[in-house]
């Protein structure tokens, strides 16, 4: 009897295909239990600083960006992106300006 038989034989049998499922499902329902976790703690200012500074910039990592979508709430991202940006702008006018008076 090969190994695949004897699985099918033992999956027909409703006590061991139970035990089967209950086993599969048992990594799965830890892992929900940790996601939910992780899901409940906040970012802290300097995550969201990271976050936003990165994702400005372009090089912001598939990792961080998951984790901002999970932990993050919208509104902090909104006000710090608006932030930057408006610094961006300041720095930028402000080195265009301090080059332009020199001359």
């Amino acid at each position: 009897m090969s190994a695949e038989q004897s699985y099918r034989e033992k999956s027909k049998d409703p006590d061991t295909s139970a035990e089967i499922v209950s086993a599969e499902a048992a990594p799965s329902s830890v892992s929900n239990d940790q996601g939910t976790q992780k899901a409940q703690e906040s970012l802290n200012p300097l995550q969201v600083v990271s976050s936003v500074f990165a994702a400005g910039l372009g090089v912001q990592s598939s990792k961080n960006r998951e984790r901002d979508f999970q932990q993050g709430r919208a509104g902090t991202f909104i006000f710090a992106g608006l932030l930057f940006t408006a610094l961006f702008i300041g720095t930028v006018y402000a080195v265009v300006s301090m080059v332009l008076s020199s001359r």
